[in-house]
């Protein structure tokens, strides 16, 4: 029972990688006969998986989609995945996806292996919300990179790595880690540089070969309260890019709760607060600015009200233009 169990599941993986399937393939895809396959499809209909049959030369099996959502067959690199994300939508306050997020996390971490829970909580522990309110070019960390180095950050071990400037130039560092911030399409590595005695920002993916050393580290105190804006600061620069400030009149944990991922947010004496965001275009910083729900003062650049007239003015015409309702 235990082999047929664990062959049934593994036909389920399968059927959830490819959208369809022949019977040979999949018969010798799990070592069995046609016939064998046709009693792990009845069995996986029979527990609520809508599996199609279709016959003939050109046939084969298709997991189509149910009227209810069954169990689903994720591997490890999909599973942390899987909590991590949940974990970062339940913090972003936008309206009905925190709670059923957090309900989520409460059902997919406890039945984790302890390997995958360990992985979690180092991401999760040591990840600092970012922003998508930029544009770069693409590029991404692998997973497993991307795993040690939360693990290293969290259990304070001192790594070593080589790494490719934006010039080209290839060095070896050694430093201790501490926070990982997605900023964009990337991931980047606040860490204390032990050979230049300072701190530096690392993207990921220009990262190769880190391993730990084996050594601990004695904690520091961060560059900076804000990380996340640390490493905007940090990462940003070229013509093309504005740095946008704006007063904004709402308490700061209000802003936060609706802005988490694409503005920083800091307390004003006098109950408003602060917002500050790089970008690219000023039609984003205008739509970013909108989206905080109250009256804001646009501190700098001066360029941003002429954006924003424009953006006003469009409405305007939409509204003019709108047949009433009836």
């Amino acid at each position: 029972m235990a082999v047929t169990s664990s062959r049934t599941l593994r036909l389920l993986s399968l059927l959830q990688q490819r959208r369809h399937w022949s019977g040979a393939d999949l018969a010798d895809r799990l070592g069995v006969s046609i016939r064998t396959l046709r009693r792990d499809v009845d069995r996986l209909r029979e527990v609520g998986y809508p599996v199609d049959a279709q016959p003939g030369v050109d046939g084969g099996y298709t997991l189509a989609p149910g009227a209810a959502l069954p169990p689903l067959v994720l591997d490890d690199d999909e599973a942390v995945a899987l909590a991590v994300g949940l974990s970062a939508a339940a913090s972003t306050g936008i309206a009905g996806l925190a709670e059923p997020s957090v309900r989520a996390l409460a059902k997919v971490v406890p039945v984790m292996p302890k390997r995958l829970r360990r992985r979690v909580d180092a991401l999760r522990a040591v990840t600092v919300p970012g922003t998508w309110g930029t544009t770069p070019e693409s590029g991404g960390a692998d997973p497993d990179a991307l795993t040690a180095l939360a693990l290293a950050c969290r259990d304070g071990e001192r790594l070593a790595f080589a790494y490719t400037a934006a010039d080209g130039a290839r060095t070896d560092r050694t430093v201790d880690p501490y926070r990982l911030v997605p900023l964009g399409a990337h991931w980047y590595l606040v860490a204390w540089d032990v050979d230049r005695g300072d701190w530096r920002v690392f993207r990921l993916d220009r990262l190769r070969g880190a391993r730990g050393t084996g050594r601990p580290f004695a904690p520091r105190p961060l560059p900076a309260d804000d990380v996340a804006a640390y490493v905007r600061e940090r990462v940003s620069g070229g013509p093309e890019r504005w740095r946008v400030e704006a007063v904004v009149d709402a308490p700061a944990a209000d802003v936060r709760r609706r802005a988490t991922w694409w503005l920083s947010v800091t307390d004003e004496p006098d109950g408003r607060c602060r917002v500050r965001l790089d970008v690219d275009d000023l039609l984003w910083a205008a739509t970013a600015l909108g989206l905080v729900g109250a009256p804001f003062t646009v501190v700098h650049p001066p360029e941003l009200a002429t954006t924003l007239t424009e953006v006003a003015d469009r409405f305007m015409t939409a509204t003019r233009a709108a047949a009433p309702l009836r």
